[in-house]
């Protein structure tokens, strides 16, 4: 089973039309991104409009709230803490002052270096409300745009000093800004809208608004937008490298988005091919862990000939186990969340197709569930290679004790979670699936080599150590 998952951001700038509806069904369609809390923030005529809350997108907004964030231009943010508490303090987007003008700021990521910068910017006599590194990203632009006048100045210098993977969505005064970290590792594109333009962690959230994905932005873009009408890009300092963060294409993305010009479907439905070539099993059915294994189980059967089945029913009225805030609680939803279809899996030899194993706790309740529904033996087959080291970009595992893979040999695995087999897919099979090459991707998780330098890590850059 996948790792928590973290944030997802939309940004929107019309012409004559009201921002807030839009930017709640683009929140909407960024959901599994983040369940804890939501927000909006809206701009009309340089007045700042805001309201944010715990929980879901449909739980924090009505009609009358929405009619009340008044402007064409607005930012919206859901949020799961990967850095910071889970609580409002630290819910976005977080509302701020450049010179005169009123602005609010949203961001999906994580700061490597948060530590140090908060130590530096408190040193100068800021305080800061909450515990999130998005507070820290708000008080640099602050200080520097107070200091120069110059956004995209004061942008460039922040990029400059801080390390990690962020994708950023601003409204400042009559301006949509939105930029991307300097290697890409966090998503972000652009789209169209009648009157106007999009931005957001996802294409699917800029369709269901009604616009038209037009490109991602690139690494280290910076793109203002102004009124609907004008829309400037410009560049922060980059070396030119990549490293999109491979998870997008395994799990945290929806499979009917399209990110680096891919199709996310696609990508997953090779790495369920390529399972199959790799790792085949004798049994009589493929069941996918779902929602996000579903591609995978398919191309797995179709390369395998073992048919395919919904073996696991979906309560869709319960919220992403690993974004719940604590493992406990996670645990607990598990049987809430999944439950087996009667007499399908009585005698039966099961291939259990899931997209990734970070702690196993989770994964070892759904095979009992499915060792108590009959099945005679579960070979296990997971569509990304071993998770062995931390993430710093955004995703909650932070310390390599609490995953399972690490350290260990795929039996031992198995008979931690109570498989008969479990073969992870290979490096090669994940690289040759998403089709960008190693050298554009972040594989640190998988590898424990890091695209950019992790003070916590003794090996700083993936491109200076040996081949895969």
């Amino acid at each position: 089973m996948p790792p928590r998952e973290f944030c997802g951001v939309v940004g929107v700038s019309l012409q004559g039309k009201g921002a807030a509806p839009y930017l709640y069904r683009g929140l909407r369609a960024l959901q599994h991104r983040g369940q804890e809390s939501a927000g909006i923030a809206t701009s009309s005529h340089g007045i700042l409009h805001h309201r944010k809350g715990m929980g879901l997108v449909h739980d924090v907004f009505d009609r009358e709230v929405l009619e009340s964030l008044r402007g064409t231009v607005g930012i919206g943010h859901v949020r799961y803490s990967t850095t910071g508490r889970s609580d409002i303090e630290n819910a976005q987007p977080l509302v701020l002052k450049l010179r005169e003008e009123s602005a609010a700021l949203a961001h999906n990521g994580d700061i490597v270096n948060f530590d140090r910068v908060r130590r530096r910017l408190q040193a100068q006599g800021v305080e800061f409300l909450g515990s999130a590194d998005s507070e820290a990203m708000a008080q640099m632009i602050a200080i520097e745009y107070g200091r120069t006048r110059d956004l995209e100045g004061a942008i460039r210098r922040m990029t400059a000093e801080l390390i990690g993977g962020y994708a950023v969505v601003m409204v400042v005064g009559s301006r949509l800004v939105a930029f991307r970290d300097p290697m890409g590792i966090r998503p972000l594109v652009l789209g169209t809208m009648d009157g106007g333009y999009a931005v957001a962690s996802e294409s699917v959230a800029i369709e269901l608004m009604g616009g038209t994905l037009v490109r991602d932005l690139a690494p280290g873009e910076v793109v203002v937008i102004e009124k609907g009408q004008t829309l400037k890009t410009s560049r922060t300092q980059s070396t030119g490298e990549r490293a999109h963060c491979m998870f997008e294409w395994v799990y945290f993305s929806r499979p009917d988005s399209i990110m680096e010009g891919q199709s996310v479907y696609e990508v997953r439905h090779r790495i369920g091919r390529r399972l199959g070539e790799e790792s085949p099993a004798n049994a009589d059915l493929v069941i996918p862990v779902p929602d996000s294994s579903r591609p995978q189980a398919l191309g797995f059967s179709e390369v395998s000939g073992i048919p395919y089945a919904e073996g696991l029913i979906k309560n869709r009225f319960v919220e992403r186990t690993f974004i719940l805030p604590d493992q406990k609680r996670r645990e607990e939803e598990v049987r809430v969340k999944l439950h087996p279809v009667p007499g399908m899996l009585k005698g039966k030899r099961i291939v259990l197709l899931d997209d990734s194993i970070v702690r196993g706790t989770t994964l070892k309740e759904i095979i009992g569930m499915v060792r108590s529904a009959g099945a005679t033996s579960i070979d296990v087959r997971i569509g990304c290679p071993p998770i062995v080291a931390p993430c710093y970009f955004g995703i909650d595992m932070k310390e390599r004790k609490e995953l399972v893979a690490s350290g260990r040999t795929e039996e031992e695995v198995a008979r931690i979670i109570g498989a008969e087999t479990v073969h992870y897919l290979s490096m090669a099979g994940l690289v040759d699936s998403i089709s960008l090459g190693k050298e554009s991707l972040c594989l640190g998780c998988v590898s424990g080599r890091y695209p950019v330098e992790v003070p916590e890590e003794r090996q700083r850059f993936q491109k200076s150590l040996e081949e895969f």
